[in-house]
């Protein structure tokens, strides 16, 4: 039986991958799950599994985040849902071509579903959870949000976004009852390489991790409370010394004059 003190997970991307080990994880820690994918068949499937191997209740939805519609019937189940507890934002596609060969539109489609539906989702699930002074959103980024030099241009700045989305949201709602974390993985062994053009047998068996892995460890961060999750990253301590850096800059982000290296005269006094 489904300890209902958990409620009910929502992971999008569920189908495969990232999003089915959560699923998989989750319910093997009490929560009722509410998955949405756009492969119903799928999703269907694990569903039948989780639920005979756990007793847990799993509820599938078809759902296409790039659609309106769609992805405003799941923003709507999230506000009004009590029993959501937690937000797996989870879904997300790659694109590895080269920025200025690739189709506009398909990129306007990879920000819809790594951005928009990632933000909007968001959105009501904070809304919904600071009301009810519970709950937790986990937001998959990448850590080519933060290698520019990576050349992933699109990708990387919708990892990127999803980092500062995260971080941002809990200096305002993370001492309202709610708890935030972004996951960065590195290269992980899931469906994204094909589906973006990418041969999995190229990638470096040493630089690649394996889902259930990943998850765990994901989810162990979650646990200590961290807020951003690299799980491949040996020494905590670098991240720190980022951070460290990072908002050593803030108190000169913003003068009333240039620096003066760029030799601008500063304007007199009215």
């Amino acid at each position: 039986m489904s300890n209902e003190m958990k409620g009910v997970a929502l992971i999008t991307g569920a189908s495969a991958g990232i999003g089915a080990t959560y699923a998989d994880r989750l319910a093997r820690r009490g929560y009722d799950l509410l998955l949405a994918a756009r492969d119903e068949a799928r999703l269907e499937a694990l569903a039948v599994r989780l639920r005979a191997e756990t007793g847990v209740k799993v509820e599938v939805l078809q759902t296409d985040l790039t659609d309106k519609g769609s992805l405003g019937r799941l923003e709507a189940r999230l506000r009004s849902d009590d029993a959501i507890t937690l937000l797996v934002n989870n879904a997300g596609a790659a694109s590895f071509g080269a920025f200025v060969e690739s189709d506009a539109d398909k990129l306007e489609g990879l920000i819809d579903l790594n951005v928009v539906a990632v933000t909007r989702l968001a959105n009501a699930a904070g809304a919904a959870f600071v009301k009810r002074g519970r709950g937790t959103i986990v937001n998959v980024g990448s850590v080519v949000g933060l290698l520019p030099e990576y050349r992933s241009v699109v990708y990387g700045a919708t990892k990127a976004f999803v980092l500062y989305l995260t971080q941002a949201l809990n200096e305002e709602i993370g001492g309202a009852g709610v708890k935030l974390q972004a996951v960065l993985p590195g290269a992980t062994r899931t469906e994204i390489w094909e589906r973006s053009g990418r041969d999995p047998a190229d990638l470096d068996p040493d630089r690649t991790m394996d889902v259930d892995e990943l998850v765990d460890a994901a989810l162990a961060g979650l646990d200590r409370g961290e807020l951003v999750t690299i799980p491949s990253l040996l020494e905590p301590a670098q991240w720190d010394a980022f951070q460290t850096a990072r908002l050593a800059m803030a108190p000169n982000l913003s003068n009333a004059h240039p620096a003066p290296r760029y030799g601008v005269r500063v304007a007199e006094p009215a």
